[in-house]
């Protein structure tokens, strides 16, 4: 079974930033955002398949701020709802909510590369 979700970007933070950051400042921010967005969507998988549960809940709330930063929403959302099943000790809701979360910051990841312009 393929599964999609619609994401959608804020683009109102996206405009903050780049009213308080200027076009090279805020385009820097977004490029050091995603790269990091990406490198800890793969580290939070990698503890689950490996059993780090501790090290996957810090992976997964360090994304909670880096997508709010960025305007992905949804992305922090879906990283709260990992934290709370790990908290939970919910083995299921965490493989769940860890495949929306994959899939999320997938498709976050893909919609802001094609967002072409940001300025205001």
């Amino acid at each position: 079974m393929n599964q999609t979700e619609v994401v959608q970007l804020d683009h109102g933070r996206l405009e903050q930033l780049y009213l308080q950051l200027g076009e090279a400042g805020a385009e820097d921010v977004v490029c050091r955002a995603l790269e990091e967005l990406a490198v800890r969507l793969s580290h939070t998988e990698r503890c689950f398949r490996r059993n780090q549960v501790q090290d996957m809940r810090k992976s997964a709330r360090s994304l909670i701020a880096i997508a709010e930063q960025i305007g992905m929403s949804k992305l922090a959302r879906v990283a709260r709802d990992v934290t709370l099943s790990i908290d939970l000790s919910d083995k299921v809701a965490i493989a769940a909510t860890l495949a929306r979360l994959l899939r999320i910051g997938e498709s976050s990841l893909h919609e802001i590369w094609d967002v072409q312009d940001y300025s205001v």
